[in-house]
């Protein structure tokens, strides 16, 4: 199990679209991508989960990895997320 703090940095946070972007990259991946966020923990696979987490701009998330192929998913999750989600 891998696990990186990273800052959710679009300024309408992990809305609709961000979110869909976000669970799209997770589904390339074996590993199990979950992240922490004021003491709960979402599916990063799940749109409503994600979602339901209400995320904002500047919000700070644990993402936690663990796998077969953790690390990779780890490295390319938090490069989506530092790029903005596609906004």
């Amino acid at each position: 199990m891998v696990s990186q703090k990273v800052v959710i940095k679009n300024p309408t946070g992990l809305h609709l679209r961000p979110a869909g972007i976000l669970c799209k990259e997770a589904m390339k991946f074996r590993s199990l991508i979950t992240f922490t966020f004021r003491g709960s923990t979402a599916n990063a696979k799940s749109v409503l989960s994600v979602l339901g987490a209400c995320v904002k701009c500047g919000d700070e998330i644990e993402l936690i990895c663990d796998g077969s192929d953790e690390a990779e998913a780890l490295s390319d999750m938090v490069k989506i997320i530092e790029d903005g989600l596609g906004e």
